[in-house]
């Protein structure tokens, strides 16, 4: 079952969770995962005074020496002794555990690659697939837990079929998006107890249980990019593999050169220095990459519409399996974006053909399509390739 809150959460009101076992709270082993953060911390305080038994778990995913003055950075450095300090104030015990190399596998080994590639990653969700919701969670199952909690704002809602991974009840706080991954398997070991809350409650919440990490400000950038400078750390990861082209025309015309494809994504502007326009009055903008070619293509906006896009990877979470007859849902091409109206098709091999409605502008492939039902994650998969017109 997913938890309910028996009344509103106030800075005075603690709810309560019900995560729906047989047996005594106090003989139900919870593992949290603890980033140092208010929202990861906050769960850990409402397992805790829901009389479950609790561990904090923080994954070390950087050099410890290296990061402890890095200001941003998850699971690194001061967030751990944030976790330490929050874990202490609970009264439960708290693990560090060194994933740094599988980190360095799973998700940082592949932001680089794909850059290269000329995509657009998103590491959280590699993050979120691989080293959260594999390793971690088979970690908490050795543990003896009976369920692994995160803070994220998602909901998990008992269906007809089991359970289901719905949007948070906030959508400015929303981290759906990010975890359409999640498969049925690893979702029936996992709860999110601040699914239902707004972030204000939640730092009232932290204020009420007197956490350390009450006023903590939210990261803002990727956790292992905390300057902002993706091109910086995949020169790091890649010594050697950056090497500068042509920027061309849709017809191939060279305009210009730059010094790595790595510094551009599609749907980009600046940066360019072509001046402002195709010398026709349109702006111009990146529409394509070619990585073998070493080539930035660029274009008017309105080569940027498109309406047909491939998904690989597919994770289905809906009641009945994707097949080859269309559903209509709405998806999410970038995680900012609102959702909008869609059909499905899957493909036979394991991903699926997604046909919008309308044009969208500025897709790149390895992003992620993600399908919704109302507030429902159907599934999603991640982009591999998009067309204006229906592949031949």
């Amino acid at each position: 079952m997913s938890q309910v809150l028996d009344q509103p959460a106030t800075s005075t009101t603690t709810p309560d969770l019900d995560f729906g076992f047989s047996k005594p709270r106090a003989e139900t082993r919870i593992v949290v995962a603890m980033s140092g953060g208010v929202d990861s911390s906050v769960a850990a305080a409402l397992v805790a005074a829901a009389g479950y038994e609790t561990i904090g778990i923080t994954l070390q995913l950087y050099d410890h020496g290296a990061a402890v003055e890095r200001k941003g950075a998850c699971c690194a450095g001061q967030d751990i002794h944030d976790a330490r300090n929050v874990s202490d104030a609970l009264g439960i015990p708290h693990y560090v555990l060194d994933y740094e190399s599988k980190f360095r596998q799973s998700v940082m080994d592949d932001f680089a690659d794909a850059y290269l590639r000329g995509e657009t990653p998103i590491p959280c969700v590699r993050c979120n697939q691989t080293v959260k919701f594999r390793d971690l969670l088979a970690t908490a199952r050795d543990l003896g837990a009976d369920a692994l909690v995160t803070g994220h704002y998602v909901q998990r809602i008992e269906g007809a079929a089991g359970p289901e991974l719905h949007a948070a009840v906030d959508p400015s706080r929303d981290q759906s998006y990010f975890l359409f991954a999640t498969t049925p398997e690893q979702l029936d070991f996992l709860r999110f107890p601040l699914g239902g809350l707004p972030k204000t409650e939640t730092r009232a919440l932290a204020e009420h249980f007197g956490l350390p990490v009450a006023a903590k400000p939210d990261s803002q950038d990727i956790c292992f990019v905390p300057n902002g400078s993706y091109a910086q750390v995949v020169e790091k990861l890649r010594p050697g593999a950056i090497e500068p082209g042509d920027i061309v025309d849709r017809n191939g015309t060279v305009l210009g050169q730059h010094k790595g494809i790595i510094h551009f994504t599609i749907g980009q502007r600046r940066g360019l220095n072509l001046g402002n326009t195709d010398g026709k009055g349109e702006p111009l903008y990146v529409v394509r990459l070619d990585a073998a070619a070493k080539q930035v293509i660029v274009g008017p906006r309105s080569a940027l519409g498109r309406r047909y896009v491939h998904i690989s990877e597919l994770n289905w979470l809906g009641d009945a399996p994707l097949g080859t007859q269309p559903i209509r849902a709405a998806v999410k091409l970038r995680s900012t974006m609102a959702a909008i109206a869609a059909t499905l098709t899957g493909d036979g091999q394991g991903g699926a053909h997604v046909v919008l409605d309308e044009p969208e502008y500025g897709l790149s492939p390895g992003q992620a399509c993600v399908a919704y039902l109302d507030a429902r994650v159907l599934g999603g998969g991640w982009i591999t390739a998009t067309a204006d017109e229906p592949p031949a």
